[in-house]
């Protein structure tokens, strides 16, 4: 039976004086994780629960499934006709001043906006003063318990061995002049995870030059996909461990088929880690003085030293994104450029910190992820991070 009263702590936290969940056909998965429901289950009709800080939730729930909040305690009521339903909304929201739903202002958050215009407009109707529960749904569906945080460090085990095996691969092809497709190397990883009983959404990402310059290249589309030396590559892989509520290790690397990386690479990189570090920095500062911080101040400090280098316009993505079940979780993600992402950084979170350099010629990423235990320790995963292009040709 799904217990309210975590959430009627936090809404008391959050000075809210309730959350309003909304449902139809699946259209709200946040909704459906808060509540405990099964997502492959989710009825042919609209409903809706309001969980309240003054007492206990109020359900609306249409009479042909009445039985589908029935593992939520409170008080229902069954609507039949469209005025019915309008009048149970009105009744869920009775007596509330301030009620947090899956909405952003002015279209400000996608990742958070799950319910239709109209539905917000009935709720409006209310009298209700309406806000974004994107850090609600942080703390209820995107923060980790340690088994899931133990699951990530396996899955981050098998990622981190994943780049070994595949620059063995691509070095054993190339070594005598030879040659090697991507989608052979990308073929080899995903064998790897198999072998370590992972899996993943996607294959993972192998671009060879200018596809790098890609950033969601999808590998083996391009007008020539064979990695021989002198190339540099990218690997942009995720995956989890197949056991249920698992969560995803993410991390991106770089590598040049020869024995020494050219000086243009490097020197790529070389600003590409610095503003890597630079997010890093921001995060660990936020937490050691114990201050709110927000995603979109992550963004900006690793943007700051990838424009200050010259680059600015080259990087054409927010610097990260929550992880969780899906490899693109639902929490914060470390954006000010495609959203500027007001929710909070939040313990027991796990999010990417990846920026790139995107040219013509060639990209440079480097990808770590970053966890925050609730103790506030912040935890880089997929390290020790990438210092300096892999020689892929060089012996030990």
């Amino acid at each position: 039976m799904f217990d309210p009263e975590p959430i009627r702590q936090a809404l008391r936290e959050f000075a809210l004086d309730g959350w309003l969940l909304y449902d139809f056909r699946n259209s709200n998965v946040l909704a459906r994780r808060v509540l405990g429901l099964d997502e492959e289950h989710a009825g042919s009709r609209r409903w809706a629960c309001c969980l309240r800080a003054d007492g206990p939730p109020r359900k609306l729930v249409h009479r042909i499934e009445a039985g589908a909040l029935d593992a939520i305690p409170g008080q229902s009521r069954v609507y039949l006709a469209w005025q019915e339903f309008e009048a149970g909304l009105a009744w869920l929201l009775e007596g509330l001043d301030t009620v947090a739903t899956e909405y952003a202002p002015r279209a400000s958050n996608p990742y958070v906006s799950r319910i239709d215009a109209g539905t917000i407009e009935l709720v409006g109707e209310s009298g209700c003063n309406i806000i974004s529960s994107g850090d609600l749904v942080q703390r209820f569906e995107a923060t980790w318990d340690e088994a899931q945080a133990a699951m990530h460090r396996e899955a981050e085990a098998i990622t981190t061995s994943a780049f070994s095996v595949a620059w063995q691969a691509i070095a054993e092809a190339t070594s005598a002049g030879g040659q090697v497709q991507e989608t052979a190397i990308q073929q080899v990883i995903m064998d790897h995870y198999r072998a370590h009983d992972a899996t993943t959404y996607h294959p993972p990402i192998v671009a060879r030059n200018a596809h790098s310059g890609n950033p969601h290249y999808e590998t083996g589309t391009g007008d020539d996909t064979a990695i021989r030396q002198d190339d540099l590559v990218l690997i942009d892989q995720w995956c989890k461990v197949d056991r249920p509520q698992s969560v995803y290790s993410d991390l991106t690397r770089m590598g040049y088929v020869g024995t020494e990386v050219p000086e243009r690479y490097a020197e790529v990189f070389a600003v590409v880690a610095a503003a890597r570090d630079a997010a890093i920095e921001c995060v660990r500062g936020a937490f050691a003085e114990d201050r709110l911080l927000q995603g979109w101040e992550v963004d900006q400090a690793c943007r700051d030293v990838i424009i200050e280098a010259g680059y600015g316009d080259a990087y054409i993505h927010r610097t990260g994104h929550s992880i969780g079940q899906e490899v693109h979780g639902n929490g914060a993600n470390m954006d000010n450029l495609e959203t500027h992402e007001q929710r909070r950084v939040m313990r027991n979170t796990c999010f990417s910190i990846e920026p790139g350099i995107y040219l013509p010629e060639f990209g440079i990423r480097s990808e770590v992820n970053v966890f925050v235990d609730g103790d506030g320790a912040v935890h880089v995963t997929g390290g020790p991070c990438q210092e300096a292009i892999v020689p892929i040709l060089a012996t030990d």
